[in-house]
């Protein structure tokens, strides 16, 4: 049961406004990082306001692109084309679940 908590899967929403380039690059950049660092445990649904402007009022979109990670909880919003990795990891808080993953591997390694 432990294990299957571990497993969770990220819930990401990237809004966007037409294939402009900075919402191409947003989409080229979440793909890399979660590729890289959520190992296969994400999904991402792109949602183009251009085609579906009512669907910015639920997560409270006010700019674009926005990346919104719906789960897991709570809430997070980065705006932009996300091309800082370091900010985008630590905005949605991937950053830490790698170091405690690291130190779990590292522990079951040592034992």
């Amino acid at each position: 049961m432990a294990k299957a908590a571990k497993e969770k899967l990220w819930e990401l929403r990237l809004y966007i406004a037409g294939q402009t380039p900075k919402s191409i690059l947003a989409l080229q950049n979440i793909n890399k990082y979660c590729k890289e660092h959520l190992h296969g445990k994400y999904s991402i649904e792109v949602i183009d306001l251009l085609k579906n402007p009512q669907l910015a009022e639920g997560d409270q979109i006010f700019a674009i692109p926005t990346l919104v990670r719906k789960f897991p909880e709570p809430i997070r919003k980065i705006i932009g084309d996300l091309s800082n990795e370091e900010r985008v990891l630590v905005g949605l808080n991937v950053r830490a679940m790698n170091l405690e993953t690291k130190a779990s591997d590292e522990k079951k390694r040592s034992s």
